[in-house]
């Protein structure tokens, strides 16, 4: 595995990789790497392409009130991870590489960015938008890959390629979780015990919502208010959002008859936990 934390460096290598007639895969990350990264890297692998992970907790995308210091960390580790799995190509630029005197240009996405949790954390995605362009210019990929938990990020990145024509096709993956349902995250390790065991209720409200929508019910307000009954009555978390938004473009929706994301936030303390289900109510009618 070759690896790098310096830009120039890293094109000099993708460009003798590209001479070579070889397509480039990217799979970004903030690191701290789980099997839900793990899983990013298998499908990437699958294309026959060079794998380039990256690992760069990106400044832009925290708010004032979010703690960027506390992100974990442990770029030893994650570079074994990434090495066993079988990457080509590790990239780990410093803050300063990424960003050497003050950002003034970005990269916002519109109505995408403002709801969910674009609508409690103002400028994250504008920041997600602006480092991925930058990782997108700086690799070159033909392929990138991204994680449905972070579904409304994976539709912020998708729309930005296709509204700038972007040559890279943006590949979605499927939520990694725990046995008991929790979906893997690299903030869970500051988790309680108890804070761990009531986590547990995100997915297994997602699924009641689920089977709600199987056995008839098409009304978004009721499936919202019977998620919040549900975590309400079984957690101390705070509900920061539970919402039934539109599967594609994230607009409001009233009567579901069309697929639908079930997105919730719900805060542990001082850790915010996201989770969500597509769900095609095609399969019901």
């Amino acid at each position: 595995m070759k690896r790098t934390s310096k830009i120039l460096e890293l094109r000099e290598i993708i460009a003798l990789e590209k001479k070579r007639g070889r397509n480039i895969a990217l799979v970004p990350t903030m690191g701290y790497l789980h099997r839900g990264h793990l899983s990013l890297i298998e499908q990437a692998k699958q294309t026959g392409a060079v794998v380039v992970v990256s690992i760069f907790v990106n400044p832009l995308q925290f708010g004032p009130k979010e703690d960027l210091s506390r992100y974990p960390r442990d770029l030893e580790r994650d570079a074994s991870l990434v090495k066993d799995a079988g990457v080509d190509i590790l990239f780990h630029p410093t803050v300063e590489e990424m960003y050497p005197r003050s950002v003034i240009t970005y990269v916002e996405v519109g109505k995408l960015d403002t709801v969910l949790c674009g609508a409690t954390r103002p400028g994250h995605f504008r920041g997600v938008a602006t480092v991925v362009s930058k990782l997108f210019h700086i690799v070159q990929p033909d392929l990138a890959f991204f994680g449905q938990k972070d579904y409304q990020q994976y539709l912020v990145i998708q729309r930005m390629v296709s509204d700038l024509n972007l040559p890279i096709e943006v590949c979605p993956v499927s939520i990694v979780r725990e046995e008991d349902g929790l979906a893997l995250s690299s903030r869970n390790v500051f988790l309680t015990s108890e804070q761990r065991q009531e986590a547990r209720v995100l997915s297994q409200s997602l699924n009641e919502a689920e089977r709600s929508l199987g056995a008839g019910e098409r009304s978004a307000r009721e499936i919202e208010k019977q998620l919040r009954d549900r975590i309400s009555s079984q957690c101390h978390g705070v509900i920061d959002y539970v919402e039934v938004r539109d599967a594609g473009d994230l607009s409001e929706v009233t009567t579901i008859e069309r697929p639908v994301l079930i997105a919730l936030a719900v805060k542990f303390g001082s850790t915010r936990l996201i989770d969500n289900k597509v769900v095609e109510v095609e399969n019901y009618v």
